[in-house]
């Protein structure tokens, strides 16, 4: 026997009501109606609902079984409307975020942990990968939100990008190095140490061949090259090689004491890190309130990393 869910639903609301007529009012149905529907129900079991004569109106056993179930299908069927509004209002759903490995642990991951305390039902799939791969996946949809530098070639066509914030690199050491009791630190200075690389492809591996070039040396020595933003920090806390980072890696990390800024000028990139995704209207709420949030963190934070930026005496 198949029975309608929908009347079960209005049993349910004349048994918490107490008549048909308030039952009718709180689903805003007209008391005919919901009288038809109740009899057609009636007449499908085969068995009344309610007890005849009685006032207040009173529900058989049958009626009360059956209104116990109408109860949980309207729960389920307001929790799946609500599940559909959050899914557009952004507040519910999957957000698949990928970009440049160090910015993607220094930064971003600490500020999908801040939305996620303010959406707990969004959920989060983070991968790496540098523009080109960043790019593909997204015309591919299998990436919603990328976070990557961009140069002064722009944009591809088919994706938008978004600035968030201007490139500055830094060559940080450890505390404690002997170059941060240099009074007077040059570029020439730099090449008296050894280096880490960065992960093969990433903008940062250009960034240090122009310090390279910079230098009086045509060679660095590279000691350690390919490593995570984790254990690039692990490894120069405990050695004397330098690395190139953005300041803004640096900013994140900078209350843990372990690496330090080296008040030296080095050849600039023209790039901006910002957010790319793909053209067009919105396919993913969720994906297009995180990408706000980034915007607002980072409008947020600007003031304070460069007041960083303006405490380091930059030296030509």
């Amino acid at each position: 026997m198949k029975l309608s869910e929908a009347h079960l639903i209005q049993l349910s609301a004349v048994v918490d009501a107490g008549s048909v007529s308030k039952g009718a009012a709180a689903l805003g149905l007209s008391q005919p109606a919901l009288s038809r529907s109740l009899a057609q129900l009636e007449a499908r079991v085969g068995k009344p609902l309610f007890l005849r004569d009685r006032r207040p109106l009173q529900a058989t056993e049958l009626g009360l079984q059956l209104a116990t179930h109408g109860r949980r299908i309207l729960a389920e069927s307001r929790r799946a409307a609500e599940a559909v509004q959050s899914l557009l209002r952004g507040t519910r759903g999957l957000v698949r975020v990928g970009g440049v490995p160090f910015f993607m642990d220094a930064m971003i991951s600490r500020i999908i942990a801040g939305f996620q305390n303010q959406q707990p039902d969004v959920d989060f799939q983070q991968s790496y990968g540098n523009l080109s791969e960043v790019a593909n996946a997204l015309r591919a949809d299998q990436m919603d939100i990328g976070i990557v530098p961009l140069g002064a070639s722009g944009e591809p066509e088919d994706l938008s990008f978004t600035a968030i914030l201007a490139a500055r690199n830094v060559v940080c050491c450890r505390v404690g190095h002997p170059l941060q009791r240099t009074k007077r630190l040059t570029t020439a200075d730099l090449g008296l140490y050894p280096w880490i690389a960065p992960l093969p492809g990433s903008p940062l591996l250009a960034d240090l061949f122009a310090i390279r070039s910079s230098l009086s040396s045509s060679d660095l020595d590279i000691r350690y090259s390919g490593g995570s933003l984790l254990s690039v920090i692990n490894y120069m806390a405990e050695t004397d090689a330098l690395a190139v980072l953005p300041f803004s890696v640096w900013f994140a990390e900078r209350k843990q004491n372990r690496i330090e800024v080296l008040p030296v000028d080095i050849p600039q990139p023209q790039r901006n890190l910002g957010i790319l995704r793909r053209r067009g209207p919105a396919r993913n709420p969720a994906g297009e309130a995180f990408a706000d949030y980034v915007v607002q963190s980072f409008q947020t934070m600007q003031h304070l990393i460069q007041r960083h930026e303006n405490a380091v005496v930059w030296r030509r």
